[in-house]
């Protein structure tokens, strides 16, 4: 091929993505089963990433800017983001039922029924939140409290975990329905959505946590209420949405009327994909506890790490939801085949992007650390982390993808048990002994997150390749 011919093809293709770029972010509601594949996982990912995106943002606004109190202030973010991720799990644990119900409903080309299990999603997700911020809210000091045996971080800690958890339905919501839109394939209503909370997030954090302009000094707890408020204003952003003509799926006052039949099988979906993310949140937390006993310093530098990783890690999980919604869909539209082909081709790519973060993590690991802190030890504690767990980046980010596409199906069990094996019986185990036992300290702690995330990707592909999951039916 002549060198003018090759420029030409080029100019075309570089034309041709940028398009495809400009029509996945443009909002325009498109049919997922007549693209082709590449062209699908593309249109889904891209805003689905930036929604993660925006979404591992809010921890690390937080951690910015409370890093400017001290150690001691990081650490407390560090220890309840750790127990709020038990309820983060608990609404992801949802999300996966309402992304496999709704995406079979759309696939099936029935937005109705769509709808009508979008709106018993709602319902539940709603009274689960309740209760949770109820029970949780009250005895934020006495958590706060089994987490660290130092007082000054109980003390300092306390007004910023009763906010975390008394106003957890602002962040319960937001993933409902963002998962309700994804399945949906309204994948840019959840990023904007997003957009909109951090941007808020973003410009309150530092306005509560010192007092700026018009605003109180509040510290620590000033991060919970600019969070919490973000996010609130989020939720009915969505609720606008959801309830207007811009979304294909639109819930009305009869959808939220209680549907018995329906509501339990939502709660059988959810209920495995919650003791799935339960399982896997209380090995994080677990970990956070054998952290936590080697200093304050240690757990700074784990909790720095570990939000670099999330980000990392969520925007992986936008190819990953890409694959989960055209997983749902297909499946609805019986081409279990052409479901199989999406994961895979989200996988590829999936790999590709963690290599390179990965890597880019191993080589700036310090630099990485110090822009949130500048305190030595925490510095060398968050670098080790983050160059150990990065690693493994390529086979979580298969992993990520497998998981994601047995949840499409609504087979929550499959990553449940798995989960058990890698993390209860293997990863925390492991964590202990190299930690303690064999006297490594926090770095064995790392290890162990390394090894049985990896074990675990590769025991999802051995049960993907099987293919039992294609026959699940919901």
């Amino acid at each position: 091929m002549r060198p003018s011919s090759t420029k030409h093809s080029f100019a075309l293709f570089e034309r041709s993505l940028w398009s495809d770029v400009a029509h996945a972010l443009s909002g325009e509601q498109r049919d997922y089963l007549a693209e082709p594949l590449n062209r699908a996982v593309l249109m889904l990912a891209l805003p689905m990433m930036m929604e993660m995106l925006m979404e591992a943002l809010f921890a690390l606004v937080a951690t910015f800017w409370v890093g400017r109190l001290g150690p001691g202030a990081v650490a407390v973010v560090g220890l309840i983001e750790a127990v709020m991720t038990l309820i983060y799990a608990i609404a992801v644990g949802i999300s996966f039922a309402a992304t496999a119900i709704v995406a079979r409903r759309i696939g099936a080309s029935n937005p109705q029924l769509a709808s009508q299990a979008a709106g018993q999603i709602l319902l539940f997700g709603g009274a689960v939140s309740t209760a949770l911020g109820l029970a949780l809210g009250p005895v934020a000091a006495e958590i706060l409290e089994a987490m660290s045996s130092d007082a000054a971080i109980v003390d300092l800690g306390t007004g910023f975990a009763r906010i975390m958890f008394g106003c957890n339905a602002t962040v319960f919501v937001i993933f409902v329905i963002n998962a309700i839109f994804r399945g949906a394939g309204d994948a840019v209503l959840a990023m904007r959505t997003l957009w909109l909370a951090n941007a808020l997030n973003v410009i309150l954090c530092p306005c509560f946590i010192f007092g700026w302009g018009p605003f109180p000094e509040t510290g620590v707890t000033g991060a919970a209420i600019a969070t919490n408020l973000a996010r609130g204003i989020g939720v009915a952003y969505q609720l606008w949405h959801l309830c207007g003509r811009n979304s294909r799926v639109r819930i009305h006052l009869r959808d939220l009327r209680p549907a018995p039949a329906l509501l339990r099988r939502i709660a059988v979906t959810a209920g495995t994909g919650v003791a799935q993310m339960l399982i896997t949140t209380i090995s994080w937390v677990a970990l956070f506890r054998i952290v936590a006993i080697f200093g304050t310093a240690a757990v700074a530098g784990y909790t720095v790490a570990m939000r670099l990783v999330n980000v990392a890690m969520l925007a992986g999980l936008g190819l990953a939801n890409a694959g989960a919604t055209l997983v749902g869909q297909n499946l609805g539209a019986q081409r279990p085949d052409r479901a199989e082909d999406a994961v895979r081709i989200a996988m590829r790519w999936n790999v590709v992007l963690f290599s390179i973060v990965g890597a880019v993590f191993v080589v700036l690991a310090e630099p990485l650390v110090q822009l949130f802190t500048s305190d030595v030890r925490v510095i060398t504690h968050g670098a080790d982390a983050l160059r150990i767990v990065s690693l493994g980046f390529p086979l979580y980010a298969a992993g990520n993808c497998l998981s994601a596409a047995f949840n499409g199906a609504g087979d929550t069990w499959t990553p449940t048990r798995l989960n058990f094996c890698c993390f209860w019986l293997g990863q925390l185990p492991l964590a202990w002994i190299l930690a303690h036992t064999l006297g490594f300290g926090p770095v064995g702690v790392f290890v162990a997150v390394l090894v049985s995330f990896s074990i675990l990707a590769l025991w999802n592909r051995a049960l993907f390749n099987r293919g039992q999951w294609k026959l699940h039916r919901l």
